[in-house]
């Protein structure tokens, strides 16, 4: 990293998973797990990035005091305890570790439906109270039952596989899945009401948004059959724990085992605490070893890919492309930012729309993270605001800058992938395109003039009518002033023709020096970039 970062973890973390951080160079680890909010408040403007899991309230207030932050990352899957939002207008990327944890949470709920189905928690307070009246603890075998699950995300599925094999059938509603996806692992998709009335057991797996909030109320409830019982080890909020409460204290519920609740930790005097027919457990759904050990790791490892520029896997407030998409890109990520610059200091201010082109095998991958790497490219040294992939089309909305996006699967030119940006400024329509040679980003294209230079370092650029000497002139002004040349390249349409000069230096340009070459005959404008 060529800078120091530093990175405030605030919750208990697993040491193991953090090793990654520990060892990375220019980088300082402080563990403060006993912040108040208001010492949280102080410490904040002095760390670029922040890691969480679910105790730590990362506010829209505090990623305001966060002038220096960069990513909050939070080890586990919910992220209800950051404001997303706020982070996003922030240009904040927020990093979540939605796999780490899936089998300790799906175990769990497995755990939680053997120990209902069994009277495990009930038997084992009667017998350390010094009972033996196992009469009054007659369970149910979960073999033949039907299972319901409502959510078929990462977690349920691994539910699934579980209790299908112990011999439960499996029946699901999910409104982002197709029946044919549900067929394909064994389940039936139905809709919310049928999973409801028809599941012995009724497992949730879903986040809470305010569509989710109080999802399972008193009507769904009332429609369970007496003989169900209820699952949540997802997020609190989920269930009316209210209606619940009601449901068990009256038996028109066989039972219910609860993680996670609404407000956390249980309140002393919670009705769910004298509910009969209820397992209790204090959101234990990611709490194992090897899932904290996995969660920290993933999460402190996309950390240090946001700090070092580069895409995390499982940005909540950017778009999540499968890792192979994601390491087909990264190149063509940076190719696009470095054309975003380009474009810009070749003159294109106060752009309206913007046209993206992909052509070739490109063309068929999700553009989301190359169109925002444009944005970037083209913004990031004109406003004040701190520009990333995160928060790059929600500024250039603001600026009025449109940007479109074309695919072209075929290819019409040479090139195995190519990026094309199109930019109108006034009067004045730029066009650049840009390529992947030899693993390094490079300019292949001005306007209608082909010229091959990788797209990094300073850059002279020159307009000029092809004459004999100009090259040579450029060159001893440049040699005089003791200016090296790295590279040149020169494209043109035909001899003695409208061409264009690119001249890498190992060192910029001096103002006058531009002047000066500006001024020799047959050059029509000069400009020098930085890339």
């Amino acid at each position: 990293m060529p800078n120091e970062f530093r990175v405030l973890v605030s919750d208990g973390m697993s040491d193991v998973g953090l090793a990654a951080l520990r060892a990375a160079p220019h980088l300082q680890v402080d563990v403060k797990t006993d912040l108040s909010p208001a010492q949280l408040l102080a410490e904040i403007p002095a760390y670029d990035a922040l890691l969480v899991r679910s105790a730590t309230q990362v506010t829209a207030e505090l990623l305001r005091a966060g002038t220096r932050l960069r990513v909050v990352g939070r080890a586990g899957v919910g992220v209800d305890n950051i404001d997303v939002d706020a982070a996003t207008q922030a240009g904040i990327v927020v990093v979540n570790a939605p796999t780490g944890n899936v089998v300790a949470a799906a175990e769990h709920t497995i755990a939680l439906l053997m120990a209902m189905a069994r009277n495990i928690a009930q038997a084992d307070a009667h017998v350390r109270a010094g009972l033996w009246k196992r009469n009054q603890f007659m369970g149910v075998e979960v073999r033949g039952k039907l299972l319901g699950t409502v959510g078929l995300g990462r977690v349920a599925q691994e539910v699934v596989r579980r209790a299908q094999g112990l011999g439960m059938a499996v029946i699901a509603y999910d409104p982002y899945v197709t029946a044919e996806y549900a067929s394909q692992r064994g389940v039936e998709l139905a809709d919310l009401d049928s999973v409801v009335t028809r599941a012995d057991f009724l497992t949730l797996h879903v986040p809470l948004t305010p569509q989710t909030r109080n999802l399972i109320g008193r009507e769904q409830l009332a429609r369970m059959q007496p003989t169900a019982r209820l699952i949540n080890v997802a997020r609190g909020g989920i269930v009316d724990e209210e209606a619940l409460a009601e449901s068990l204290h009256a038996r028109r519920l066989a039972g219910a085992a609860l993680d996670v609740y609404e407000h956390e930790p249980l309140a002393a005097d919670s009705p769910l605490r004298s509910c009969p027919h209820l397992v209790l457990s204090p959101h234990l759904g990611g709490s194992t070893v090897e899932a904290q050990e996995k969660v920290a790791e993933d999460v402190a490892l996309q950390v240090l890919e946001v700090l070092n520029d580069r895409p995390a896997a499982y940005a909540v407030n950017a778009p999540i492309l499968p890792p192979k998409d994601l390491e087909r890109l990264v190149p063509y990520i940076d190719l696009a930012e470095r054309m975003g610059r380009f474009m810009r200091q070749l003159g294109a201010q106060g752009m309206g729309d913007v046209e993206l082109t992909a052509e070739g095998d490109l063309a068929e991958f999700d553009l989301s993270y190359i169109r925002a790497a444009v944005i970037k490219g083209m913004l990031a040294d004109v406003l004040s605001a701190r520009v990333n992939l995160v928060n790059a089309s929600l500024l250039a909305e603001k600026r009025g800058m449109k940007l479109i996006e074309r695919k072209k699967h075929q290819r019409e030119f040479a090139y195995e992938n190519l990026l094309t940006l199109c930019s109108t400024s006034g009067t004045q329509r730029w066009t650049v395109r840009g390529a992947i040679l030899q693993d390094a980003p490079h300019i292949v294209a001005i306007d209608d003039l082909w010229v091959d230079f990788p797209a990094a370092g300073h850059v002279l650029l020159a307009l000029h009518y092809d004459r004999p000497g100009i090259i040579g002139a450029v060159g001893t002004l440049l040699g005089n002033a003791d200016v090296n040349i790295s590279f040149m390249h020169v494209g043109r349409r035909s001899p003695r023709s409208e061409a264009i000069m690119a001249l890498g230096t190992d060192e910029a340009t001096p103002p006058e020096l531009q002047a000066r070459i500006g001024a020799l005959p047959h050059i029509q404008w000069l400009k020098a970039i930085q890339l």
